[in-house]
């Protein structure tokens, strides 16, 4: 077993113009795996960002599309993984479509795909968002590898629902990754909160690559993507509004350590 992992976190202002964001991402992504990264993970719909039309126009029929084969290409040709996620077309339906993380292993292949769980229909600031409006609901957990460890796969509003990472931690993950796209009145009251309390109450590391800049019906985004190790300490925070890559070395043995003389996840009760 592997005993560290460098992981690089992409935060990113992704805007309609889907080949200029492409384009960019590729860019920031050479310059995580300069610096070492084995893991390169992207913010939600990383890829384009806008109007429901805007995304519906944009969808893809996954993983052979424009947006996915640049990334397959850069991990097969530099030996790391990489997460994106991005909207995808449902090809066994006409207006179906998903909000999806794909996990791509170094030899090119997709080794899980994620369709998210939970859609954010809620209001903020007199503004409602209906992610139901756009996206089905994915219906299924998924676990992908990376280097061989165990991660769990969610996407932005999932954080809220607890149960879902005591799932993948029970299931022997080690790595929860939350690639986002949150709110700023949410992000500032909730985001690091959550985010430390799944890390914390699952003893695992948290990856959150998360957007700045404008959001759907013109909400700002939050920004702030972290890594967060096992005991909750953050590891790096990116700011509100830049794109930036950050970078960060998960111990995994130290981790393995705290498992044993802590052993929260041994002490589960299922009566509840």
């Amino acid at each position: 077993m592997i005993t560290s992992l460098k992981v690089g976190l992409i935060q990113f202002n992704a805007n309609a113009d889907k080949s200029s964001n492409i384009a960019r991402a590729l860019v920031y992504a050479n310059q995580a795996i300069e610096q070492g990264a084995q893991f390169i993970l992207f913010p939600e719909t990383f890829n384009q960002r806008g109007t429901q039309e805007v995304m519906r126009e944009g969808a893809e029929v996954l993983p052979n599309s424009p947006s996915v084969k640049p990334f397959i290409q850069l991990a097969k040709t530099k030996n790391v993984t990489i997460l994106i996620t991005l909207c995808q077309k449902n090809k066994h339906a006409d207006s179906g479509l998903f909000n999806t993380s794909l996990l791509i292993h170094p030899d090119g292949s997709i080794a899980a795909q994620y369709n998210k769980l939970h859609l954010f229909d809620v209001d903020i600031e007199e503004k409602r968002f209906r992610e139901s409006d756009l996206f089905q609901a994915g219906d299924t957990p998924v676990i992908g590898t990376v280097s061989g460890i165990k991660v769990g796969l969610s996407i932005c509003y999932d954080l809220r629902f607890p149960e879902l990472y005591r799932h993948y931690a029970q299931d022997g993950a080690k790595i929860l990754c939350i690639p986002a796209s949150f709110t700023r009145p949410t992000g500032k009251a909730h985001w690091e909160i959550l985010l430390r309390a799944r890390a914390i109450e699952n003893q695992c590391f948290v990856l959150a690559p998360a957007q700045t800049g404008i959001g759907s019906n013109g909400i700002p985004t939050y920004g702030h993507s972290m890594v967060i190790d096992p005991w909750g300490t953050i590891l790096c925070k990116g700011t509100e509004q830049q794109e930036e890559v950050l970078i960060a070395d998960l111990d995994l043995y130290a981790q393995e350590m705290l498992r044993r003389q802590f052993p929260v996840l041994q002490h589960t009760r299922s009566a509840f």
